[in-house]
């Protein structure tokens, strides 16, 4: 079994490469903790092959928020980044979605449509 984790970015913020690189650590640390709570078997395997990532986008707020509702309707560990708003964005905005790790068959369904940021 392959497992991975996934990190979906929103482009429409056209966030600077250092904010957006924030963003997503972000995202991978929260959605990796809450695996190690949730599912600590995928976790151990993930961890063990060298933390596999995949980085992809979406162009709104409301694609974010829907693929976010689908890894948890899935029961996959998801967390959603919601901004401070100390730099470059407003307070509370939504930037980016970690899924995973889990399967890759399981993260496929419900990403396996989206482009490589």
């Amino acid at each position: 079994m392959g497992v991975k984790q996934v990190i979906i970015v929103r482009k429409d913020l056209k966030m600077g490469s250092g904010k957006l690189a924030a963003q997503v650590a972000h995202a991978a640390i929260l959605a990796s903790e809450r695996a190690r709570n949730k599912n600590f078997e995928w976790f151990k395997e993930w961890f063990n092959v060298g933390q596999p990532k995949i980085i992809l986008k979406v162009n709104s707020l409301k694609e974010l928020e829907e693929i976010h509702k689908r890894g948890q309707f899935n029961n996959l560990s998801t967390a959603i980044v919601i901004d401070a708003g100390l730099t470059q964005l407003d307070p509370g905005t939504a930037t980016c979605v970690g899924i995973g790790p889990a399967p890759d068959h399981l993260i496929d369904k419900i990403t396996g449509g989206l482009k490589l940021l």
